[in-house]
């Protein structure tokens, strides 16, 4: 399957365009499965002025920001339903030291499809480095790892690495494989995906666990987008043998 998990539209700040035009963009290049992954505090707060201007966060506003959110994509789901399939995913931010960004300690995201969290790997992230807890913390039916280099996260809280992808795969932890290749990015691709695809003991720590990955391009500008490199990646998983989440 053909699948790319990780997509921002105008509710990004760091994004632009309408979800249209990137639902579009995905089925002119033959994704079979769309992910829609908007940033929590940009979903949340709804402006990007609001989210500069606030000293706290009222929760209430924010959560009922984020089911507006979730609707939005629902309707565009429904949409386009006869020609491609998409999930309503949110993506986390954790970093403790912007409390504006990351998600609010009591804020429900049970509703979404899934979640992609980052700053996982970082010191002073809000997870403590700790996906497991945070997973169920978040209560999605799935929990992405985004952007991060695991093996060298495993690495340094001293944790064995089949032990920790078989825990994954019990709670239905699956790694993003980002793909980005983009403006954005500064056409920077990252160290940790290049190494998964030519590091045999990695490929092989994953398999015999069971854990799932996923493919994202991390889109924030659709002409940017190239799907061709979605489905190059998703064949190559394919021909390791590494089963991705959803399919």
């Amino acid at each position: 399957m053909i699948q790319d998990l990780h997509s921002h539209t105008y509710y990004s700040f760091c994004g632009r365009d309408n979800p249209e035009q990137i639902v579009q963009a995905a089925i002119d290049g033959g994704i079979e499965l769309f992910g829609i992954t908007d940033h929590c505090h940009g979903a949340g707060h709804g402006r990007k002025n609001a989210y500069k201007a606030a000293l706290q966060i009222d929760l209430s506003d924010f959560e009922r920001s984020l089911r507006r959110y979730y609707d939005h994509m629902d309707l565009i789901r429904q949409k386009y339903k006869d020609q491609i399939k998409i999930l309503c995913g949110i993506e986390l931010n954790t970093e403790g030291h912007l409390p504006n960004a990351a998600v609010p300690e009591s804020a429900d995201v049970s509703f979404f499809d899934y979640c992609l969290v980052e700053q996982l790997d970082h010191e002073d992230s809000i997870t403590g480095g700790d996906i497991f807890t945070f997973a169920k913390r978040c209560g999605c039916p799935a929990v992405g790892i985004a952007h991060t280099d695991l093996f060298s996260h495993i690495a340094k809280i001293g944790a064995d690495p089949s032990d920790y992808f078989k825990r994954m795969a019990e709670q239905n932890i699956f790694w993003e494989m980002n793909v980005t290749y983009d403006s954005i990015h500064k056409y920077i691709e990252h160290p940790y995906m290049l190494e998964f695809f030519r590091n045999e003991a990695q490929q092989d720590i994953v398999r015999r666990s069971g854990a799932r990955v996923s493919v994202g391009f991390d889109g924030h500008r659709v002409e940017d987008y190239l799907p061709q490199r979605i489905a190059d990646f998703c064949k190559k998983l394919e021909d390791l043998e590494i089963p991705m989440i959803f399919s």
